[in-house]
């Protein structure tokens, strides 16, 4: 047994020292039990029983007695085998404990823990007979520890004892669940949670240069030169000093060491600024100011109004009454509408007390940390008694506390185990695509450089073997070399010469290479971060680059993806225009013209300083509805008065200012325009509401609150005022279109009309509707609504037809149109994305109709795509069908669109040459008479024939349909008789999918289908999507796709496909800095996405491919000039070039033109790019650089050496100078050949530079001064070998005869090329610089790409309906948990559960009858006088009081009734939390 302990962990002895609380909670419930047997006589059966008082030094004794007995237990008990079990074979449960289920309830559960039955509970029963055998295990735990006897009352209790301890420390030490007690930090400790501190950084000082160097030196190139090295230092194989390679390598190692340092002390600081974030946290009882990163797992914290929350909370207690507080989760799903959140009713007595708070020791037992945002499973223990906790009671990391003044919570999640985090992903290495081929080339010149020594390897060793052995007397073989045997001294020689070789070929390799990369990326990066056009100066804040290895992808990307919320929208919702008895407002009209204006800051906006309660910021230039409102217009009055009432928003005043707190954005915005236009909503109670119209209080009684739903579609409210009952509606249009009575066909299409209207300007639109309602109409629908929502069969179909009954038959109000702001520049930017190529998809957490409505906002979707196909099955077989029908809407478009049959080609050549367009239909219906017909197609897409040329340069770059529309074609004809078919770029296809649809599309049997659809479309929308998901779609285009993806956001909920996409960009915005911290690039605002792909990513992506063209052709032609000189020297490995001069070549000699070359160099303007956005499809094809355009370069490269060796040599191999002069010596030929290597360097580079700088002058020209004083300065000053040779070679004429040679030849086959190309196959940038040489003034660019003007005013045949509001926050108000004062504070209607309060019900009824039958003809605010002071008489506290009212009711009859309030019950019983 003894051993048996020792083997426990010492964290489980530790946990055992400390008593059990419910088991000490156990024992004394058994000694009191006891003590009530002993003092209760057997005889009084039904009589109370007394209970002794135990004294406090015996209660001392007994805890001290059974905590030194339960440790002596637990070692036992929990150390070895249990005998019990394994004669049983019972396996011990390690999940949960029997009989509980936690978290599975959504209501809270307190269960007391001294009832019989419960799993807690050692509830004494009665003793077994004299004649039964005590159980096996009581004998067993007899044997162990007598004291366990002496203690318990019986052995039934005994054994109960027994398995609580070993379930309960199954259950505590549990892998799948966590323990945390509050306000208990060494408890908490043991468990070695994670704290709060966040860390992206990935070096300290100390682990700096190991960890730097490890991760440098696992790059091939890297460790390929440091192999090189080390073969260097051995001087029987190199002919080369070490110095050749190491100052290269070190070069590279020092400056990516710097870039890196640089990198890595941002992430320093932004984790930093994160980290030292101030929470307030309870110690010690006091509220202290403590770091974010301080914060520990069991901390109690207190967070203010709009503050972010630290870390994953259990909410304790809020300043709301009932314990709810509200918050904004735009960081985790994107949704702006505010949600509420609730904590235990028993735990709102805590308040804001820092005693009571500090004195909280709760344990909870929750799941381990994961990423469902939506799902919290737990148990709250505390007091004895335990309770359900859901995710309903957690406030998560990155939500934002609203419109409530504190709340308290205990940590539960810190840091890295936050949802939050555990949506962010894995950061990923990211590398580019060029990076990629680089990698790939480089293997390839390995193995080409192992191949080439090879075979000068066996050209040495035959050499050697044939002809070499005679010259030892000249060329002495090494020491090494065995003489005495010619075959074997001859191979050894060649295979040192191999060695030897790969160390003078190295520069085929270049390490050079990745210095000048790393360079013009850095450079570049500053660049980016020095755009003026992308700065933002209202929040003073420009782009930046975060990572300075990522720049050229700019310039590939394929697609998009975009967050919604605070991306492409501003997070503000502002009344637009409205349609009102049949008329349009908010336009404003030209009086000379007609005409509507376009409305900009410039336009003087509506004066409505004469309401003193009109907000400042609201714009309204339309001066005739506030006319109609003051001239008390009455379709004005009724609609701004239903935008007062109809909705869930609260009031209140704060520092003498009224300020509303709406759950969603739209509320807000419509009740703050009836604000402005005289109609202030002032306060409500849960039954009452009251505006101020035009200075006049009115107040309405609140009947009921049909609340709003996602299918429903709709929220009404029933209000009566006066004798009169009125319901009033808002909703879908064609859910409000079919509820109107008859007789409003005119005013329904007129308002038909409005609606087509603000759905083409992408506003959010919502119908108004109310119905006058007789008093005996709505009695009897309440009476019928009370039994469906009593019905415990099919209450929710039920109420749905009861709901029905009452919304029908309205009169139609009007129309609100709602403007979520876009960003601005958004529909641009977006549209010339899409010219470009570029395919954008939305994931956003929003609701469907939001989605859809921005997707048409912001131009992704247009009235003229063909069909917007929408999956939302909640099935694996649902969504199969859904897309297998669109995967059959695709082939028939496709098969009858323009180009998909034959007879749009063969159509008649004699038709008008004038352009005619028309539908598909009209096609089929002109060619109907040849046999045989095809089905009829949708006419859906538009067809344009015009009299173009049919092939227009079908070769040579992205010459395209643009080209011509930009340029003209002078080969155009109106004779040439054919007819060229220009396809309409905004027909196609838009998928949406919904979240719950999203899982099964990602599914492995599905994904294949869902990318298929995907890919044929012009655009995609994903809504309702986790975070993960956002990640997750983004890796299933990576990997099936193979594309080159970006995603951007600007909330926490982006991370993870921030993290995931090859390029992440941040949104510096509103919503924190989570996705910034995690992105790759930093822009305020999403047009400057634009920029920031169109301009710099292109300019980035053609500046690399052009400069590694470039180099690769300049180290060929260096490297293989040795190549050609081995077949003069026997493959001695004898260098053509002197030491220096290869060591410096790409060091000093070269890298300053190409450097320029690569950070300057541009084909066309930043306008021209923004201008013409199908420059940057190159880009998306990877033309620009590939295996291809490299084996161009090496061929080059190959070709110039071989000219650069042959003319030379020939020219100086049995060459003398004037003077007599032998010039056939090894040394000149090497000067000579150097000097026109870097003389032809300078000439190519000129012809590769498009854009000239006077930094490309200098470098250009100044290297090649500089080849020329830095030769002399080594030979002369410092004494080099090859002293002399260059300046006699240049004092002669043959010299720079062969150098013009020379150069010619090698320039001359370039220059016409390149003026080949740029005659017959000009690319659509050579058209672009042509045309800005010429000053040709062509038409504007409007048909190349789509513009945000350009769609505004048209009209569109979809709803625009977008509601961003969310159920249950009308039975919130009509229960009274959402108001500032307690419930007791009002006057609530009497609840209909039991019979007594159905009777005095119909005695309210009727006594509400009668009242309003006798007081018709009194004014409506004695009514109200008289309603309020009756509430103040109809505080029930309990179900007593109003079970007396109701006695009293039946004993009274109708005088008793007076004393009643009139109002009837103000909410549905199906949502009174009963």
């Amino acid at each position: 047994m003894i051993g048996g302990g020792k083997r426990c962990s010492e964290a489980a002895r530790r946990l055992r020292q400390r008593p059990d609380t419910l088991e000490l909670a156990v024992l004394d419930g058994q000694r009191a039990e006891k003590q009530e047997d002993d003092q209760t006589p057997s005889g009084a059966i039904g009589e109370p029983a007394v209970t002794a008082t135990t004294s406090s030094s015996t209660k001392k004794t007994c805890w001290f007695q059974f905590a030194r007995s339960s440790r002596n237990r637990r070692k036992r008990l929990h150390c070895e085998e249990d005998e019990e079990e394994t004669e049983n074979g019972r396996k011990a449960c390690l999940a949960q404990p029997e009989g509980m289920n936690i978290g599975s309830s959504t209501q809270t559960i307190a269960t007391p823990l001294m009832i019989g039955d419960s799993f807690y509970s050692l509830a004494t029963e009665a003793p077994n007979p004299a004649g039964d055998p005590k159980p096996d295990d009581q004998e067993q735990y007899k044997q162990r520890d007598p004291s366990v006897v002496s203690e318990s009352k019986s052995t039934r209790g005994l054994r109960r004892l027994s398995q609580l301890r070993r379930r309960r420390s199954s259950y505590y030490f549990s892998e799948n669940e966590r323990r945390i007690r509050a306000n208990d930090k060494e408890f908490n400790l043991q468990y070695k949670y994670h704290n709060n501190y966040i860390k992206t950084s990935k070096y300290s000082v100390f682990t700096f240069l190991p960890f730097n160097l490890l991760e440098q030196f696992q790059r091939l190139a890297n460790f390929y030169f440091l192999c090189l090295l080390v073969l260097q230092l051995i001087p029987a194989i190199s002919s080369l000093t070490p110095v050749t390679t190491a100052i290269p390598l070190i070069g590279v190692l020092t400056l990516t060491a710097v870039k890196d340092a640089y990198d890595d002390i941002q992430r320093h600081l932004s984790d930093s600024q994160v980290n030292n974030r101030k929470s307030k946290t309870l110690r010690n009882g006091k509220l202290v100011d403590a770091k974010w990163s301080e914060v520990q797992v069991g901390d109690v914290i207190r967070l203010d109004n709009n503050q972010f929350v630290a870390a994953d909370i259990l909410l304790l207690t809020t300043s709301e009454p009932n314990g709810l507080c509200f918050i904004e989760t735009a960081e985790l799903d994107g949704e702006t509408n505010l949600k509420a959140k609730q904590c235990l009713t028993e735990t709102i007595e805590l308040g804001d007390h820092h005693d009571a708070l500090w004195n909280f020791n709760g344990e909870i037992f929750c799941e381990r940390p994961n990423n469902l945002l939506n799902k919290f499973d737990g148990t709250l223990i505390w007091r004895n008694q335990r309770f359900a906790l859901d995710n309903e009671k957690i406030l998560l990391r990155g939500c934002v506390l609203r419109n409530t003044q504190w709340c308290y919570g205990v940590v539960v999640f810190a840091g890295v185990d936050t949802k939050l985090m555990q949506n962010s992903g894995k950061t990923q290495f990211k590398s580019t695509g060029v990076d990629r081929l680089l990698n790939f080339i480089i293997i390839g010149i390995v193995l080409f450089l192992v191949s080439i020594c090879a075979l000068f390897a066996v050209g040495c060793a035959i050499w050697e073997g044939l002809i070499g052995q005679h010259f030892q007397v000249y060329l002495p073989w090494e020491h090494i070399i065995p003489k005495d045997y010619i075959p074997s001294g001859a191979t050894v020689i060649g295979l040192l010469v191999f060695f030897s070789y790969a160390i003078v070929l190295n520069t085929v390799v270049p390490i050079s290479l990745y210095v000048s990369v790393e360079v013009i990326r850095f450079i570049q990066s500053f660049l980016i971060n020095w755009d003026e056009e992308m700065y933002y100066a209202r929040t003073n804040t420009y782009a930046k680059a975060r990572t300075t290895t990522l720049n050229e992808e700019l310039g590939q990307i394929q697609y998009i993806f975009s967050d919604k919320t605070g991306t492409l929208t501003q997070n503000i919702m502002t009344f637009n225009k409205c349609s009102i008895n049949g008329r349009t407002y908010g336009d404003v009209i030209d009086l000379r013209t007609g005409e509507p204006v376009e409305v900009t800051e410039a336009l003087q906006c509506v004066d409505f300083s004469a309401n003193p309660h009109h907000e400042s910021d609201f714009r309204w230039y339309d001066r005739t509805l506030l006319d109609a409102v003051r001239s008390d217009e009455e379709h004005s009055h009724v609609f701004f008065r239903l935008l007062a009432l109809c909705h869930t928003v609260m009031a209140e005043t704060v520092e003498g200012k009224l300020e509303y707190q709406a759950q969603s954005p739209d509320e807000a915005a419509l009740v703050a325009a009836a604000r402005n236009f005289g109609f202030v909503f002032r306060s409500r109670t849960p039954n009452s509401i009251t505006i101020e119209v035009m200075g006049r209080m009115e107040e309405y009684e609140l009947l009921n609150i049909l609340d709003f739903n996602n299918v429903r579609k709709r929220m009404s409210v029933i209000l009566r005022r006066g004798n009169t009952v009125v319901l009033y509606c808002k909703g879908a249009d064609n859910v409000i279109y079919d509820r109107l009575h008859g007789g409003q066909e005119d005013l329904k299409a007129r308002t038909q009309d409005h609606l087509n209207k603000f759905a083409g300007e992408g506003l959010r639109t919502l119908v108004l509707a109310e119905r006058r309602l007789t008093e005996q109409y709505y009695k009897n629908w309440r009476i019928r609504q009370q039994e469906a929502a009593l019905a415990m069969d099919s209450r929710e179909e039920r109420l749905n037809e009861i709901y029905e009954e009452i919304e029908s038959d309205m009169q139609l109000v009007g129309v609100t149109a709602i403007e979520d702001k876009l960003q601005d520049g958004v529909p641009k930017a977006i549209a010339n994305l899409q010219s470009a190529g570029i395919k954008i998809w939305v994931l956003t957490g929003d609701k469907q109709e939001t989605a859809i409505n921005i997707g048409y906002s912001c131009q992704l979707l247009t009235d003229e795509l063909a069909d917007v196909f929408i999956v939302d099955g909640n099935s694996v077989e649902e969504v199969e069908k859904q897309l297998r029908q669109f995967k059959e809407s695709i082939k028939i478009y496709n098969r009858f669109r323009p180009g998909g049959t034959e007879a749009l080609y063969n159509s008649d050549s004699n038709m008008d040459p004038l352009s005619v367009t028309m539908t598909q239909t009209s096609v089929f219906m002109h060619e109907s008479s040849s046999p045989p017909t095809p089905p009829p197609p949708p006419a859906i897409s538009v067809v344009t024939f015009r009299w173009d040329d049919k092939n227009k340069d079908k070769k040579g770059g992205p010459d395209s349909a643009e080209c011509n529309d930009l340029f003209g074609d002078e080969k155009r004809s109106l004779d040439d008789g054919a007819a060229s078919i220009v396809i309409d770029e905004t027909t196609g296809f838009a998928l949406v999918v919904n979240g719950h649809s999203l899982v099964h599309c990602l599914s492995p049997e599905l994904e294949i289908k869902f990318l298929d659809i995907a890919s044929q479309c012009k655009a995609v929308i994903c809504c309702r999507v986790t975070p993960l998901q956002k990640a997750l779609v983004v890796e299933l285009i990576k990997r099936a796709k193979n594309a080159v993806t970006l995603a951007i956001g600007d909330g926490a909920n982006d991370v993870s496909m921030i993290k995931a996409a090859h390029i992440g960009v941040g949104i510096s915005g509103q919503e924190g800095l989570q996705a910034v911290l995690s992105s790759d690039y930093a822009i305020a605002q999403f047009r400057y996405l634009e920029r920031l792909l169109l301009v710099h990513g292109r300019w980035s992506y053609y500046r690399m491919c052009k400069f590694l063209r470039y180099f690769f052709y300049k180290n060929f032609a260096f490297t293989l000039c040795h190549c050609w000189y081995s077949l003069f020297c026997g493959f001695s490995a004898q260098t053509v070039f002197d030491p220096m001069f290869i060591s410096v070549y790409n060091l000093f000699y070269t890298s300053l033109p190409v450097l320029s070359l690569g950070i300057f160099e541009q084909d066309v303007s930043d306008k021209n790019s923004l201008e013409y956005p199908r420059l940057y499809t190159p880009g998306l094809r990877s033309e620009l650089f590939n295996i291809r355009e490299f084996i161009y370069s090496v061929l080059h490269g190959a070709f110039t050496s071989l000219v650069l060796f042959l003319i030379p040599y020939a020219v100086y191999k049995d060459g003398v100078s004037q003077n007599g002069y032998v010039l056939s010596d090894h040394m000149t030929l090497g000067a000579v050949v150097a000097t026109i290597l870097i003389v032809d360097n300078t000439a190519q580079i000129s012809l590769y530079t498009s854009y000239w700088t006077i930094v490309n002058h200098i470098t250009i020209w100044g290297s090649l001064v500089w080849y020329f004083v830095l030769d002399y300065f080594y030979n002369y000053v410092i004494g080099g070998p090859y002293v002399g040779s260059l300046t006699q070679a240049i004092k002669d004429l043959t010299f720079w005869m062969t150098m013009l040679i020379t150069v010619m030849v090698l320039v001359a086959p370039v220059l016409a090329y390149k003026y080949y190309l740029l005659d017959v196959h000009p690319s659509l940038s050579d058209k672009i610089r042509q045309k800005s040489l010429k000053k040709i003034h062509s038409r504007a660019s409007s048909d190349v790409r789509r513009t945000a003007s350009s769609r505004r005013g048209r009209r569109s045949v979809r709803s625009g309906y977008a509601f961003a509001h969310q159920e249950g926050f009308g039975r919130l108000i009509t229960s009274g948990k959402i108001m500032h004062k307690m419930p007791q504070d009002f006057a609530f209607p009497l609840g209909l559960g039991t019979k007594k309060t159905q009777a005095l019900h119909n005695n309210l009824a009727s006594a509400d009858h009668t009242k309003a039958s006798n007081s018709s003809g009194h004014h409506m605010g004695n009514n109200n006088n008289t309603n309020q002071r009756h509430n103040q008489n109809q505080n029930h506290s309990s179900m007593a009081d109003i079970s007396a009212e109701g006695r009293a009711a039946d004993a009274g009859g109708s005088g008793a009734s007076e004393d009643i309030s009139p109002r009837a019950p103000c909410q549905d019983l199906d949502t009174i939390n009963l």
